[in-house]
């Protein structure tokens, strides 16, 4: 299993509310990319992060995005503050989204993804349609390539079904 998988695992296990989208998304669609990080777009309510800090606390997470490595811990004020959450851990980095561009925030993410099944446990995933708005919003050229692929393995999909 890959530090990804692992990392998904500990986030199924421990119950943590979260979508699957970006990088890691593309790539169980089939899209050619590689990624070296996981993005999830979650809930950011106190019981939420509480699970996420469970998930990944053995993993020593700091926040990525400050030179200093802060330790990931959950101060009162925390939430309210809190738009994304950047994290490296010994397993790999892993992003915390509030909200994904072109789709908006964790309920509209939610309502537009479906459960798959990995070997890493039974979780959602942003669907393929709101995940190309996704990659088209974004509009870097690794998510054009991604748009292109993945409108091709959607059409492929929809061609061989009756």
């Amino acid at each position: 299993m890959s530090h990804l998988e692992q990392l998904l695992g500990r986030l199924i296990r421990n119950e943590v509310e979260f979508v699957l989208v970006c990088g890691y998304a593309v790539m169980l669609y089939g899209v050619s990319l590689m990624t070296r990080d996981i993005e999830v777009c979650a809930s950011f309510t106190l019981e939420n992060l509480q699970k996420i800090y469970s998930a990944l606390a053995d993993l020593h997470p700091y926040h990525r995005e400050t030179p200093q490595q802060i330790p990931f811990i959950i101060p009162e004020d925390f939430r309210r503050k809190l738009r994304n959450l950047y994290l490296a851990t010994d397993d790999g980095p892993i992003d915390f989204l509030g909200e994904v561009l072109g789709v908006g925030d964790f309920e509209k993410v939610l309502a537009s993804s479906v459960v798959t099944n990995t070997s890493a446990g039974q979780f959602r995933i942003l669907n393929i349609d709101t995940l190309i708005i996704a990659k088209e919003a974004a509009g870097r050229d690794r998510d054009k390539i991604a748009v292109l692929q993945l409108r091709s393995i959607r059409d492929s999909v929809r061609s061989k079904s009756p």
